[in-house]
């Protein structure tokens, strides 16, 4: 755990109000060719969940895609948000991790464009790391500052109380820049997100999981002295020692107020396989806050509603919503890791 001084900006958290959802519908030029119609009936899924707490921003690579991807969402249900489309190219459909980050510096809402390289260049990645200038370059978004940062980061990587402390893990930021110190990333981190604490686990990453530890993936702020994090009780699973040490590391950090945090833990998902028998990564704390509600991943399994239970103690003023994600995970990632919301005040 470190402190700075903290700079003028401030970066949000999650469950502040917000003027609607980036996503961005998937299609056969995507890795989910594969695995195409089960997914698309979960976007719908997702969609139709989405719109009834806010409005969803569906990104689609061109008419045909949108054309499509009407006919899977059909007669969409009446009330609620609204939907906008957006016709941009893309390499794939993780928008936490290749869209904006918002942040306000002096009340006005600024898009930070970190650098996005397929999480350590695993993947191609040019169309998704210009993204962020496409949606920014749309009339629609006209009163956003687009600021370009010369550093690799995405999204899910990192978490906000809404008062200037960041919740990350060590491993994906040193994984993605092993050339730099830590005081040197805080640096960077604090002069553009505007954080002056840093809360830094050393432990836990998921099998299934290509993005190097993302930590919406493992623990996530439900307020500002609340953690929600991914536990495992078993003792024979491979990641239980692993996330025990993690549970330890959260237990010794403090809030700004210098009290403990309060932590809920989620249930662990059975093991999910795909059919090359590679272990899927089921995270309960990949779950989405919006405006009233909270979106989890469901896996089709009986944990699903015991991670219900959890989450709604968790954030007791709103409703939780189970979507089903088991084809999402085929692609090593969930429900957070596909959307991305934008706060209120972002001009839309």
């Amino acid at each position: 755990m470190s402190a700075r001084g903290r700079p003028a900006r401030r970066w949000p958290a999650e469950w502040e109000p917000q003027a609607g959802v980036l996503l961005a519908w998937p299609h056969a030029g995507t890795d989910w060719a594969a695995n195409l119609v089960a997914v698309e009936g979960s976007y719908r899924e997702l969609v139709i969940a989405l719109l009834g707490f806010g409005d969803v921003h569906l990104i689609v690579a061109d008419a045909a895609v949108r054309a499509r991807a009407a006919e899977v969402l059909g007669l969409l249900p009446r009330g609620g948000g609204s939907l906008h489309w957006i016709e941009l190219p893309y390499d794939d459909t993780w928008l936490r991790d290749s869209g904006p980050i918002s942040v306000f510096d002096q009340g006005m809402p600024v898009w930070l464009d970190f650098q996005f390289t397929g999480w350590g260049d695993k993947f191609a990645a040019g169309r998704d790391d210009a993204l962020v200038a496409g949606l920014a370059a749309l009339p629609a978004f006209a009163g956003i500052r687009r600021e370009r940062v010369d550093f690799a980061l995405e999204g899910g990587a990192i978490e906000s109380d809404g008062a200037g402390t960041l919740l990350s893990t060590w491993t994906c930021l040193a994984r993605r820049h092993p050339g730099r110190s830590r005081a040197e990333v805080e640096g960077l981190l604090s002069d553009t997100l505007g954080v002056d604490r840093f809360l830094w686990l050393e432990s836990g990453e998921l099998e299934g999981d290509d993005t190097d530890a993302h930590i919406d993936t493992l623990a996530r702020f439900a307020a500002p002295d609340r953690i929600v994090y991914q536990a495992c009780d078993n003792p024979g699973d491979p990641h239980y020692e692993a996330l025990e040490r993690m549970a330890t590391e959260l237990a010794g950090f403090r809030t700004r107020a210098g009290r403990p945090y309060e932590l809920v833990a989620l249930p662990f998902a059975p093991p999910i396989h795909a059919a090359d028998g590679r272990r899927l990564a089921a995270s309960y704390a990949n779950y989405l806050i919006v405006d009233g509600g909270v979106l989890m991943p469901g896996y089709d399994v009986d944990s699903d509603l015991d991670a219900a239970e959890v989450l709604q103690a968790a954030h007791p003023d709103r409703n939780v919503v189970i979507v089903p994600c088991r084809p999402f995970i085929e692609q090593n990632g969930s429900l957070h890791c596909l959307t991305m919301q934008l706060p209120r005040g972002v001009r839309v």
